[in-house]
């Protein structure tokens, strides 16, 4: 088992993280779960769509599966492996070939509470049973690290050990659903937080895309350092030597080895950062747009809606207003 290091202490401006990839981990925080037990018969074949800014995954429990996303090979879903659609792209689960899979939204569903169901399906030959969940992430680190993950993202490999732990943990998420004690549904969100987690950090531990790019930056010492002080302090007005002396190097040989693990100079790239961060704050928040400019490093209004519209091509309130809109629609369509 990997242990997460702790953080650093420092006095100013804020805690920095000694592992920058753990610092980004720690910051994935699911915002809504949808688990849903699947209790299948052969000859069955569903037809999953798509789901924007969602993280799909299934877990198969009893028997095995089939699973295509798009015109790639069909995987093989064993028993005890976790599979994680990281994107919400559409794909089809089945036992085999069938020739009329069915629509998931087609399907009845026993509504066990507002984040668990049961579903039950198929032509009663061989059972397959599983658990299938809908995740999203509210953090920017989150949707950054996501962002760099394949299509698909299997893990079969369980030792003994975690085989026992995932199984376990799995009648544990059942059962707080199926009960609903008082605090169930923290109870499953926390442990769906340790389920994918432990994925991502097989994956990060195995492949070697992980090791490129922004994923390699976070794990260098220097670098990771200052993406952490970046990523902890937004509004603190950081500028190039600060971070090089922040992480003891020169102010050149900084600059140089930033842009070329990241892909972008590093105020170029803190500016990208309190945008996206910002982006999130308005679709969730009231506050005036002086109040978020101060809280994302501007002392102006002004100059924080040039910045916005520079990188989404739209004004911040044209933001909001949007984000106001589909909540409207969301709440009339639960009505």
């Amino acid at each position: 088992m990997v242990t997460i290091p702790p953080m650093e202490r420092t006095p100013s401006p804020a805690p920095i993280a000694a592992d920058a990839l753990a610092e980004t981990l720690h910051l994935l925080r699911l915002t809504g779960t949808l688990y849903c037990r699947s209790e299948l018969t052969a000859p069955w074949a569903i037809d999953m769509p798509p789901i924007e800014g969602c993280m799909m995954f299934h877990i198969v429990t009893t028997g095995h599966a089939w699973l295509t996303v798009g015109d790639a090979e069909p995987l093989r879903l064993q028993a005890g492996s976790l599979t994680l659609i990281p994107h919400g792209a559409g794909h089809r689960i089945c036992s085999g070939e069938v020739d009329r899979p069915i629509g998931l939204f087609d399907i009845p569903v026993e509504r066990i509470s507002e984040r668990y169901e049961v579903l039950r399906y198929g032509g009663g030959g061989e059972f397959t049973h599983a658990m299938c969940g809908v995740v999203r992430f509210d953090h920017v680190a989150a949707h950054r690290l996501i962002g760099h993950l394949p299509r698909v993202l299997q893990i079969d490999s369980w030792n003994e050990d975690d085989a026992h732990w995932l199984q376990s943990t799995l009648r544990f998420i059942s059962r707080e659903a199926a009960t609903l004690r008082p605090g169930g549904e923290t109870v499953i969100t926390r442990l769906a937080d340790i389920l994918i987690i432990q994925a991502l950090r097989a994956w990060l531990d195995a492949a070697p895309e992980a090791k490129l790019g922004w994923l390699a930056a976070l794990r260098n010492p220097q670098i990771g350092k200052a993406l952490a002080l970046m990523h902890r302090s937004p509004a603190h007005p950081w500028t190039v030597d600060m971070l090089a002396g922040a992480v003891a190097m020169s102010r050149s040989a900084f600059s140089a080895r930033f842009t070329a693990l990241v892909g972008e100079p590093a105020l170029q790239y803190l500016t990208q950062w309190r945008m996206q961060l910002a982006r999130a704050h308005l679709q969730e928040n009231a506050e005036p747009l002086s109040h978020v400019a101060a809280r994302f490093g501007y002392q102006s209004e002004p100059a924080f809606c040039r910045a916005f519209k520079r990188t989404f091509g739209v004004a911040p309130g044209g933001v909001r207003r949007q984000a106001t809109r589909w909540q409207v629609q969301a709440d009339s369509a639960m009505e």
